[in-house]
């Protein structure tokens, strides 16, 4: 076991992890839940996640490799207990509907704005096309991206 210090949504956390941990594991120990677990080979993006503002394949991640940089989860998006623009806008397109990839779409979303602030319908479904849903058309996500 080694100890790490994670800086995620904005707060530390001292944890003992193995080696060989993954990030999503030790973000679900910690009881941050926005992130799941797909196909574990980092095709499907349900386990996205920030790492140090870019998004990133958490069930590829070694926990281990992030001391030291800023993960942000789909968890500290909002702020005061409010949900993030993005995330209201993909209520209000109806860009979601079992939720399973949502908050990975919505942190590979929020990368993509923050690196394009205005995308093309091309630039936003290259941006997704990392990460899959098998519920919607895409239509109402490309849509809430672009709102």
């Amino acid at each position: 076991m080694v100890r790490v210090e994670l800086q995620i949504n904005g707060e530390k956390s001292l944890v003992e992890i193995k080696p060989a941990a993954l990030l999503l594991d030790v973000l679900r120990e910690l009881g941050l839940q926005g992130a799941k677990r797909g196909c574990e080979t980092s095709h499907c993006g349900a386990c996205t996640v920030l790492v140090n503002g870019e998004a990133a394949h958490s069930c590829v991640v070694l926990a281990a490799r992030a001391t030291g940089k800023e993960i942000t989860t789909i968890e500290g998006l909002g702020q005061d207990g409010d949900l993030d623009d993005l995330q209201k806008l993909f209520l209000r397109f109806g860009a979601l509907q079992c939720g399973y990839c949502t908050p990975g779409m919505i942190l590979a979303s929020h990368y993509l704005l923050h690196r394009n602030p205005d995308p093309t319908d091309n630039d936003i479904r290259k941006a997704l096309a990392g990460n899959l849903c098998r519920c919607t058309g895409y239509v109402q996500i490309v849509e809430a991206v672009k709102a």
